[in-house]
């Protein structure tokens, strides 16, 4: 057998024929105790041992999946896989079937128990991955969740054969160690790597290509593999960033046609700078289904060899209420430094003892940045968001790798 751990904030975990089973930071970080990641790893290998995997890399023969070879599968282990990721296999998108993923269960949950585990944590891992399915911050796809699923819906039948390997023996001497986990765990990269862009709070970051921008204070930020996406909390209001690719001709002329093949009409604009950087700034109108006739107020900005999509949209009924908030936000873009880029360090998980009067909400932020949503700190710790931490609870949450830059760009 053979494990590893991919450095991808993906919520992951698979199997391969031959005995390698393969687990995300991702999923790492949202398991609570020892027995919960012995029950990812019994369920991954049983997979395997019950032939899972080859019949399903058999049924996929001649179908293209497309692989995230950018953040799934890092140097280390294209090497190590060799020619499999040109195969044509979605190894992250085997899907199994229902009598599949039961057995695979059950077999984990035996594989916990005879390994001395408690195999409850087969169960309560379903649990934390389904309520994961059922909260607004899906993070990372392809996720565990895609190819693994209903998760919550198995708790029962899996509980069953937990019910029978307890009648056996006491549970006493099974191993659940949450603190030991939580031990290891501390000090584990959550989200994004800064080398691919990293949100925190209302910023994103970007070490390797070397900029940031401040995003509308209270909007979700997500990154993704090609773009950011912002949307403001309870309202149909939309940012994105995105490089523009294969552009030629003036900046004029590349901010033009990008919006046409979108479907946006131009309907004003000029040239303009940006913290020093060469802009086009220009209003668009479009159709967007569910929203109707919108407005777009877009800045493509030139930076070193790239020229970066950076604007918003609104409703024609509210760009007026918008618009100020969209142009601050398009003003923020700027160059970092090499000293500055090689400051970010990633948000990290570090271990809080609550006290009285704690909250999820309270938790999720830190250092004055939301650093993750609070309902998806609780599923993190077990818990429901409507459930707040009892004092006296050892808990993980997220804190900032680095706030220096942040201080930084606040003074200027």
């Amino acid at each position: 057998w053979h494990f590893t751990v991919l450095d991808s904030p993906a919520v992951n975990a698979f199997a391969l024929p031959g005995g390698y089973i393969y687990l995300t930071r991702g999923i790492i970080a949202y398991l609570i105790d020892e027995s919960q990641l012995a029950g990812v790893l019994g369920h991954e290998i049983a997979h395997v041992t019950a032939r899972h995997s080859v019949q399903a890399m058999t049924r996929a023969q001649g179908a293209q999946f497309g692989l995230v070879l950018g953040q799934i599968f890092v140097p280390p282990m294209r090497g190590s896989l060799g020619n499999l990721a040109g195969t044509g296999f979605g190894l992250l998108f085997l899907k199994f079937s229902r009598d599949d993923e039961i057995q695979a269960d059950r077999l984990g949950a035996e594989y916990s128990f005879v390994g001395g585990w408690h195999p409850q944590g087969v169960a309560d891992m379903l649990m934390t991955l389904g309520r994961i399915s059922e909260s607004s911050d899906s993070r990372g796809v392809p996720n565990w969740l895609s190819t693994h699923p209903n998760p919550a819906s198995r708790v029962e039948e899996t509980s069953s054969v937990i019910r029978q390997l307890l009648q056996t023996v006491s549970s006493k001497p099974l191993r659940v160690k949450r603190s030991e986990y939580l031990n290891q765990i501390q000090g584990l990269r959550f989200g994004d790597k800064p080398e691919d862009g990293i949100v925190r709070g209302n910023y994103f970051l970007h070490q390797s290509l070397r900029f940031a921008v401040t995003f509308p204070k209270g909007w979700k930020v997500q990154n993704s593999d090609t773009m950011v996406l912002a949307k403001q909390s309870g309202q149909e209001n939309h940012m994105i960033l995105r490089r523009v690719e294969d552009f030629q001709g003036s900046l004029r002329a590349v901010a033009l046609e990008s919006m046409s093949q979108t479907g946006y009409r131009h309907r004003s604009g000029n040239l303009t700078t940006i913290n020093g950087l060469e802009a086009y700034l220009g209003v668009y109108e479009g159709q967007v289904d569910g929203l109707g006739a919108v407005v777009g107020t877009v800045a493509h900005i030139k930076h070193e060899k790239n020229i970066y999509l950076f604007g918003g949209i609104a409703t024609v009924d509210s760009i007026s209420l918008f618009d100020r908030d969209i142009r601050s936000s398009l003003r923020s873009f700027r160059s970092l430094s090499s000293e500055e880029a090689e400051s970010i360090l990633p948000n990290e998980i570090q271990l809080h003892t609550a006290r009285t009067g704690d909250t999820w909400q309270q938790l999720a932020k830190q250092g004055g940045y939301d650093m993750i949503q609070s309902e998806t700190l609780a599923i993190m710790n077990g818990s429901t968001f409507n459930k707040q931490p009892k004092p006296g609870d050892r808990l993980k949450i997220v804190v900032p790798g680095e706030m220096k830059l942040q201080e930084r760009l606040e003074r200027r």
